[in-house]
C-alpha cells in the first residue's frame, strides 16, 4: 500500500545556489552511510532520508526559478544524485523519476499544467512514476487504457518497475486515449489505485520498484498530457540517463570507498605476496591504481555530460542539440556502467572470503550496480555512439537513450 508518509502542506525548502544543495547532498549523504547495510538486508525503506531529501529542497533544484523553484545547473542535480548514491543507491534511485518527470513536465505541459504540477514540487510534493508493463512486448508498448464514461475519463491497468510511486505525492503513468499515448498525472490517494511492493530484484532492494494497480480511476482531463511524437526534440531522455549514470557513479565510489577501508583495516596478505599488510600487496596496489583512474574518467565524463545539457538553450531546442545531449550522456554511462560493475567485484576480489560474510553486507555493492546498470542494455549505448560518429545517425528520442 502507498507509504509516502511525509506531509506535503508542510512547505518545502528552496535552495538558492549550487554549493547549498551540494551541501544538502553531502549531510543527507552522511547520515545515509550508517543504516545502508541493515536496510538492505531487511528491506527497510529510507523514509526518513527521503523526506529530509524532500523537506530540504532537494526536490526542486531543477524546478526553474520562474515557477519558484532553485533553477539550478544539470551539472548540481548529477552531483546530488552520485554523492548520495555512494552511500545508498536505493535511496537515490526513488526520486530519480521525479526529475525525469519535472523534465517531461517542462517539455509537454501547457503553462497553466506546469504552473499547478512545478509548483506543487516546489512547496515539496513527490512525483512516483508508473513504470512500464512487464507483460507487455517491450517498454514502450503500452497497455494500459484512459477511456471516456459516463462519469468522465477512467484509467484501467497494471504497471510495474514503478519506482517512487510508493512515496509519491502525484502518480505519473503513460495510457491509451483513443489510440494515442498520454502521460497521466493522479493525485494521491485516489479510489482505484493500488500501489504493491513487490519488487524482489537482488539488488537496489528498497527502491519499492513494484506494482501499481489502476481500475477504473477517475482522471482530471486538465492533468493529461500528449507523448510528444518521435521527431520532437526533446531533453528527457538525456536528463534521465544523466541521473542514471550519476547514480551508478555513486555505486562505483562507495564500492571503492568500502574497498579501501575494508583491504586496511579487515583483510589479511595473500601468503605469496611477501608483505604484512593487504594494503602493501604490489598486485592490489596496481588494481586500485586502474580502478580509481578508470572512475575518474567516468566521472570526467559525467561532468562533461551535464555541461553539454546545461549549454543548451532548452528554449529553441533543436534535433541537433538533443542528439549532441544524448550522446554525451551515453559516452558517460558507459564508463559509469562498467566502473560500478568493476568496482564493486574488486571490492570482494581483494578483501578475499571474508568480504563476503553477511555482517559486512559488502555484497549489496555488486548487487546494486548490477541490477541499477540493466535499466538500459550498453550494448545499444555503443551502438549508438558508434552510428552517430561512424554514420551521423541520431539516437533514438526516447527515456532509455
Amino acid at each position: 500500500m502507498k507509504q509516502n508518509n511525509h506531509s506535503p502542506e508542510q512547505q518545502a525548502r528552496v535552495l538558492t545556489s549550487d554549493a547549498q544543495a551540494i551541501a544538502v547532498a553531502h549531510h543527507i549523504a552522511e547520515q545515509a552511510k550508517s543504516g545502508a547495510v541493515d536496510r538492505d538486508q531487511q528491506r527497510i525503506y529510507p523514509l526518513t532520508l527521503l523526506n529530509q531529501f524532500t523537506q530540504l529542497g532537494l526536490g526542486s533544484i531543477s524546478v526553474p526559478k520562474q515557477f519558484g523553484g532553485a533553477g539550478l545547473s544539470f551539472q548540481t542535480v548529477a552531483e546530488v544524485f552520485r554523492v548520495i548514491s555512494a552511500s545508498d543507491p536505493s535511496l537515490g534511485q526513488i526520486p530519480q523519476n521525479h526529475f525525469g518527470l519535472i523534465q517531461f513536465i517542462l517539455g509537454e505541459g501547457e503553462p497553466s499544467q506546469q504552473q499547478q504540477l512545478l509548483r506543487a514540487v516546489v512547496q515539496g510534493q513527490r512525483l512516483g512514476n508508473g513504470g512500464p508493463e512487464k507483460n507487455s512486448k517491450h517498454t514502450r508498448d503500452v497497455q494500459t487504457r484512459l477511456v471516456t464514461t459516463s462519469q468522465g475519463l477512467a484509467l484501467s491497468g497494471e504497471k510495474f518497475y514503478s519506482t517512487g510511486a510508493m512515496f509519491a505525492d502525484i502518480l505519473v503513468t503513460t495510457a491509451i486515449q483513443e489510440e494515442q499515448p498520454v502521460m497521466v498525472f493522479i493525485p494521491l490517494p485516489t479510489q482505484g489505485v493500488e500501489i504493491v511492493d513487490d519488487w524482489s530484484g537482488m539488488g537496489q532492494r528498497t527502491t519499492a520498484s513494484g506494482t501499481v494497480k489502476l481500475q477504473q480511476v477517475a482522471v482530471n482531463p486538465t492533468l493529461i498530457m500528449p507523448l510528444p511524437s518521435s521527431d520532437k526534440p526533446t531533453l528527457r531522455g538525456a536528463v534521465s540517463q544523466l541521473i542514471q549514470a550519476a547514480i551508478d557513479a555513486g555505486i562505483a565510489q562507495g564500492a571503492l570507498d568500502d574497498a579501501l577501508e575494508f583491504v586496511r583495516s579487515s583483510s589479511r596478505p595473500w601468503v605469496d605476496a611477501g608483505v604484512s599488510r593487504n594494503a602493501d600487496d604490489p598486485y592490489i596496489l596496481a588494481d586500485v591504481g586502474r580502478i580509481s583512474t578508470e572512475l575518474s574518467a567516468a566521472n570526467a565524463l559525467l561532468r562533461r555530460a551535464a555541461r553539454i545539457l546545461d549549454s543548451i538553450d532548452q528554449q529553441s531546442l533543436s534535433a541537433d542539440d538533443c542528439a549532441r545531449a544524448s550522446i554525451a550522456v551515453a559516452e558517460a554511462k558507459v564508463l559509469t556502467t562498467e566502473i560500478a560493475l568493476r568496482a564493486s567485484e574488486k571490492l570482494l576480489e581483494w578483501g578475499g572470503s571474508r568480504a563476503t560474510l553477511l555482517r559486512h553486507g559488502l555484497d549489496r555493492h555488486w548487487r546494486n550496480a548490477r541490477t541499477h546498470t540493466l535499466h538500459d542494455p550498453l550494448r545499444w549505448k555503443n551502438h549508438a555512439i558508434g552510428n552517430y560518429y561512424l554514420n551521423g545517425v541520431q539516437p533514438a528520442r526516447h527515456a532509455w537513450i
